[in-house]
């Protein structure tokens, strides 16, 4: 029997796949297979399953600095809840150093991510050309892309932030493979970035051929949706719209009203473009960020973040999202605004917080589409898109027509609604220079309770771009710290 030869490798997941076209089963840790291993597309795709499993990392989807918290934590979405663990209070209130934890993990996790992304491109010309081949070459330049993508908006400026966004350092762009999967200086600028991401993207969504309904791996009209959310932070709208629409076109559904909640509660996947698996033998905590003691049906919920009354009130009576994000319920005897939307998965009979992370749905290309087309002037567009998406979220809902400043609002609202709790909120308030503004209110129910330390942070803050770790840099004496820090 052929020897296998293994290296182990930070954050990894070994995956096995049978096909394609299957749910991953994701099982082994910390191996790659290499050399003598890549002889065939079943070696290829498993060693791609390993670069998927890796943002399942402490710090990127994983552990109590996950990216389904951190954005929203250190935003206006929540409020830190009193009887919890203080898990990140320091990012919390923008106490932010370089320090590992201090705000996240994410630049080495995401490093090593890219790097067993790239691991397959070593050994790409083992296959014949063809199809299958380019189809591998595409999944290992998307993943790579989507992974640099996370970074450079997270560590630096984002190109419609400030004039000077896009000539500001940037990150480095790794395209080969390193075990220690280590960033080696920022030589290139946030806009030269960008152009890499795009480049990548592209090359994906010519070359993908990848289909699965179980959504576990990048198909053409997730990428094609993941091409509308870099434009939209670039700041070429009209190449948002474009690609938006394509991805729509490919996949329409933004979640019907009657499976919405579903997506949240099980492993229905109605709208969802791509999402990051979980199995019940991983058991990878996606949601412990936000608290324990949840139950499908009620249980005694011990918050580490609660929704404030004002977010709460957002919500109308009649959105299906108020539910299916929010359950009202007490601890310690104090009623609070509890997030369940990472607490329960029912249809895979996982254990509380182990949740599949739903990276991109269809509902954020429909906003991502809307907001570009307002900024292009065509409000015909941004509307029939709110109404679509609002048509499946509101009981009874009576489409309207909106112009001006009422539709941007609108647009908004319905994307501060829509993608709560979801590594949206403070990438929506860098990118259009907004600052943070607090509103004041405690954790309790009636808004009363300790507010936070820090209520308000001015767009210009050096803090909007997180502090490169300090581990990094001690590994890498060329890697230059963000300003500030």
């Amino acid at each position: 029997m052929k020897k296998i030869k293994y290296i182990v490798a930070t954050l990894v997941f070994l995956t096995v796949v049978n096909s394609c076209d299957r749910e991953l089963d994701q099982t082994s840790p910390q191996k790659v297979l290499t050399d003598d291993v890549f002889t065939d597309i079943a070696a290829f795709q498993s060693a791609e399953d390993a670069a998927y499993d890796a943002m399942k990392a402490t710090g990127y989807f994983g552990g109590d600095t996950s990216q389904l918290g951190i954005p929203d934590e250190i935003s206006d979405n929540l409020v830190i809840s009193p009887t919890g663990r203080q898990t990140n209070f320091l990012a919390y209130n923008w106490n932010i150093a370089s320090t590992i934890g201090s705000v996240t993990n994410l630049f080495i996790a995401g490093y090593s991510a890219i790097s067993n992304a790239n691991l397959p491109l070593k050994y790409i010309n083992n296959l014949p050309d063809g199809a299958a081949k380019n189809d591998i070459i595409a999944q290992s330049r998307a993943i790579r892309a989507m992974i640099h993508f996370d970074l450079v908006r997270a560590y630096c400026k984002i190109p419609t932030q400030s004039s000077d966004a896009n000539a500001s350092i940037g990150i480095d762009y790794e395209t080969t493979y390193d075990p220690f999967g280590k960033s080696e200086g920022r030589k290139l600028t946030v806009a030269q970035v960008y152009d890499k991401i795009i480049e990548d993207l592209n090359f994906a969504v010519n070359n993908i051929t990848t289909s699965t309904v179980n959504k576990g791996r990048l198909t053409k009209p997730a990428v094609l949706g993941l091409l509308s959310r870099v434009y939209l932070y670039k700041g070429d709208y009209q190449n948002a719209i474009n690609f938006g629409q394509q991805s729509i076109a490919a996949s329409q559904s933004v979640g019907s009203a009657a499976t919405f909640p579903l997506i949240w509660s099980s492993n229905n996947v109605d709208g969802v473009l791509f999402k990051v698996l979980n199995s019940t033998t991983e058991a990878v905590t996606t949601g412990v960020v936000y608290q324990q003691g949840a139950t499908a049906t009620g249980g005694n919920i011990r918050a580490e973040y609660v929704v404030p009354k004002s977010l709460y009130n957002l919500f109308a009576d009649n959105d299906i999202r108020k539910t299916a994000y929010i359950r009202q319920s007490a601890y310690q005897g104090t009623l609070r605004n509890n997030v369940i939307k990472w607490a329960v998965n029912t249809g895979g009979q996982t254990p509380l917080n182990v949740v599949e992370v739903k990276y991109l749905r269809t509902a954020e290309v429909y906003l991502n589409v809307a907001e570009s087309a307002y900024k292009t002037g065509n409000e015909a567009l941004a509307n029939s898109l709110l109404n679509t998406l609002k048509a499946e979220r509101y009981t009874n809902y009576t489409p309207v027509t909106l112009t001006g400043t009422a539709l941007w609002n609108e647009i908004m609202l319905q994307r501060r609604l829509e993608l709560a709790f979801e590594n949206d909120r403070f990438y929506t308030l860098k990118r259009l220079g907004l600052g943070l503004q607090r509103t004041g209110e405690g954790a309790n129910i009636d808004g009363t309770g300790v507010p936070a330390v820090t209520q308000s942070v001015p767009a210009s803050d050096y803090r909007w771009q997180w502090p490169i770790p300090q581990g990094s840099i001690n590994k890498d004496p060329g890697l230059p710290q963000n300003t500030g820090y």
